[in-house]
C-alpha cells in the first residue's frame, strides 16, 4: 500500500472515474504531486481604439514578444477533499524580433523616455479548490477531432485604488482585464493514462489572450492614452520541469521560480506584484516611480 502524505493529491485524484475529468486534472497538475510545467511563447500588441495615439503607437503594432512559463503543483489540503492548483509564474518581455533576447528598457514614445522592463513575476496564481468526489468531473469539455478542450474566459477586476492605495493611473483606479484559455488534450493519450497515477506530464497544448491594461514598467496611463491597452496572444505546452527548459530563461527566472509554492497563498497580478516589489509595498507610488526611472532618449 502507498504511503501518501497529507498533502499529497493522489488519493483524491484516484476518486474520480470519469475519464475526462481525470484528464482535466492531469491538464491542472500532475496527479503525483510532482512540478509541472506551461512553457509560454507568444506577441504583445498594442490595442488603441480609433488607432488615436498614432503615428507614436499604432494600433496593431507588435510592442514585445514573451516568452516564460507557468510552474505548477497539485495539493490536497490535508484532511480534506479539496484541491488546489498552486502556480507561480515568470515570463520575459522579448525583443519583438528575437524571442531569446529579454528585453532590459524600453523607449515610451509618447513621452520621449526608457524604463526599465520589469518581467512578469506573479507568486502565486493558484486555482481552486476543487471539492473531488468520484463523480467530479471539471469543467465543460467539447470533443474537437482528435481532442478534448477545456475553454475557461476569466474577467479578472480589481480596485486597486482601494486595495492598494494607487490608481496606476488606470480610469478609476480599477484593473479590468480578459483571460480567454482553451486547454487542448488528445484523446487517446488522456485514455491511456487514465488508469492508476500516470507517470510525467500529460501532453497539454494551450491557447491564451490576454487583454489589459499597459504593463506598469511602461509608463503609459491608460486615462491618458484613449483608452488603449496591450492584447497578448500565445500558446503553451506541458514540460516535466524546469530541466527542458532553455537554459537562457531558466537563467533569466533564477531560483525561486525553479518550484511551484507548496502551499495555497494570496495571488499576484502584474500590479499586485510591481507594488510589493517595485514600490517598495507602497512606499513608492506608481508616478514616482515612473519619475524616478524614467530616463530622457539619449540623442
Amino acid at each position: 500500500m502507498t504511503d501518501f502524505s497529507p498533502t499529497d493529491p493522489a488519493p483524491l485524484y484516484e476518486l474520480v472515474t470519469d475519464v475526462k475529468a481525470r484528464a482535466f486534472l492531469q491538464a491542472m497538475g500532475r496527479p503525483d504531486g510532482r512540478d509541472m510545467l506551461y512553457r509560454m511563447s507568444g506577441s504583445v500588441y498594442a490595442r488603441v481604439p480609433a488607432d488615436a495615439l498614432a503615428p507614436a503607437i499604432r494600433h496593431g503594432q507588435k510592442l514585445f514578444g514573451m516568452e516564460g512559463y507557468n510552474i505548477r503543483r497539485l495539493h490536497r489540503e490535508p484532511d480534506s477533499n479539496l484541491l488546489h492548483v498552486l502556480t507561480r509564474e515568470f515570463v520575459c518581455y522579448t525583443d519583438p524580433a528575437d524571442p531569446s533576447t529579454p528585453l532590459r528598457e524600453w523607449a515610451n514614445p509618447l513621452d520621449g523616455r526608457v524604463y526599465p522592463v520589469v518581467p512578469i513575476n506573479n507568486d502565486a496564481v493558484n486555482l481552486g479548490p476543487f471539492p473531488i468526489t468520484p463523480d467530479f468531473r471539471g469543467f465543460p469539455c467539447r470533443e474537437v477531432h482528435e481532442d478534448w478542450v477545456w475553454s475557461m474566459d476569466i474577467p479578472p477586476r480589481t480596485d486597486l485604488l482601494e486595495t492598494l492605495a494607487d490608481d496606476f493611473g488606470l480610469q478609476g483606479g480599477v484593473y479590468t482585464t480578459m483571460e480567454m484559455f482553451d486547454f487542448y488534450v488528445n484523446q487517446q493519450e488522456a485514455r491511456g493514462r487514465a488508469e492508476g497515477i500516470p507517470e510525467g506530464a500529460m501532453r497539454v497544448r494551450n491557447s491564451w489572450t490576454r487583454s489589459g491594461p499597459w504593463a506598469p514598467f511602461m509608463g503609459l496611463a491608460e486615462r491618458d492614452t484613449h483608452g488603449g491597452h496591450l492584447v497578448y496572444h500565445a500558446r503553451a505546452w506541458t514540460l516535466d520541469g524546469v530541466d527542458d527548459l532553455e537554459p537562457w530563461l531558466r537563467k533569466e527566472a533564477g531560483a525561486f521560480f525553479a518550484t511551484a509554492p507548496s502551499a495555497p497563498g494570496p495571488n499576484q497580478t502584474s500590479w499586485s506584484s510591481f507594488h510589493a516589489k517595485e514600490l517598495d509595498g507602497g512606499r513608492l507610488t506608481w508616478a514616482q516611480w515612473c519619475e524616478a526611472n524614467g530616463q530622457p532618449v539619449s540623442s
